[in-house]
């Protein structure tokens, strides 16, 4: 199993005003959420571990987990209300994101809530996004991420949230916390922009993850594709062709696909992971990235089958 740690929420895609009303859809969301969800259609066991709401909200964020066949057993409820986050997306296709959730469920996790020990079974944890900032559940999660990183393998994907946590100093820092515990760190070119301002290039930041003790890190670059770094060097693949609808959740398929061919293939072992050749980092991403272009041809965080990415690769092969 892979244990998904962090936030789920309600998307509440909102279209322009129209005569004073402004049309809306509320979807089960969040970054972890998603990637629980993309890592079940893959095929591979999921649980998902976070702070959910008991309100209607959450009852649907509840369901739907189990719908789509993770694990709710490390599911930690409450009374608090669950998190929304307001999602308009531009004509290029760029989300934007308003989050409104202050003292909300998925981010008041206590450490005294989460599994005081792991099963065997569990050989993997992710974290990710606001989860990694917003307190006091950032903290929690970090002491679970340290004290289980020498023996299982964690993987980190920033997915940097300013609408929640502005200052980027504190990203820094809280982040660093879970990077000197990760294995790998999959993150975005915007990412590295929006958490250094410019000051570091893409490379310098692998370098800095890499430093801090990741076996692989990965920076997705959109419409550019995605670069791979390890201590074997790094390489650089072109994204699938794709007629972009948005790009909601296209992270979230490369990240959840990423674990889902390392787990298949029994490498998801962190001596596995940093023996990988930088072929084996190519095939790699390259299947990541079919998972995506399916996901951005699709409206929402529609997140693809195993079957489904086959498919598309069959397809480029020809």
């Amino acid at each position: 199993m892979i244990l998904v740690c962090g936030e789920a929420l309600v998307d509440l895609f909102v279209d322009a005003p129209q005569e004073g009303e402004m049309p809306a859809r509320a979807v089960a969301g969040g970054s972890p959420f998603n990637v629980a969800i993309g890592l079940a259609r893959l095929g591979v066991a999921a649980g998902f571990l976070g702070g959910l709401s008991r309100d209607h909200f959450g009852q649907m964020l509840a369901g739907r987990l189990a719908k789509e066949g993770v694990d709710t057993g490390f599911l930690v409820r409450s009374e608090r209300l669950s998190t929304i986050s307001v999602v308009a997306t531009g004509a290029d296709g760029q989300p934007s994101y308003a989050f409104h959730g202050e003292g909300a469920a998925d981010r008041s996790l206590m450490p005294a809530e989460l599994p005081q020990s792991l099963s065997a079974e569990v050989e993997a944890l992710t974290f990710g996004s606001y989860s990694m900032v917003a307190e006091p559940g950032a903290s929690a999660f970090a002491t679970l991420a340290e004290r289980e990183a020498g023996r299982r393998v964690i993987s980190v994907d920033p997915n940097l949230r300013p609408g929640v946590e502005p200052d980027m100093a504190r990203w820094r820092a809280m982040g660093e916390r879970f990077y000197r515990s990760a294995t790998i760190v999959k993150a975005s070119d915007e990412d590295v922009r929006l958490a250094w301002k410019g000051r570091f290039s893409l490379a310098d930041a692998a370098q800095y993850w890499l430093a801090c003790g990741a076996a692989l890190v990965v920076i997705t670059c959109g419409a550019e594709g995605a670069l791979g770094f390890s201590c074997a060097g790094s390489i650089a693949v072109t994204p699938r062709p794709a007629a972009v609808r948005d790009t909601v959740g296209a992270g979230d398929s490369f990240h959840a696909a990423l674990l889902a061919q390392l787990s298949r293939s029994g490498r998801l072992r962190r001596e596995a992971i940093a023996a990988l050749e930088l072929s084996e980092i190519e095939e790699l991403l390259g299947y990541a990235a079919g998972a995506a272009a399916i996901t951005v041809s699709r409206r929402g965080a529609a997140l693809p089958t195993a079957a489904e990415i086959d498919a598309v690769l069959a397809a480029g092969r020809r």
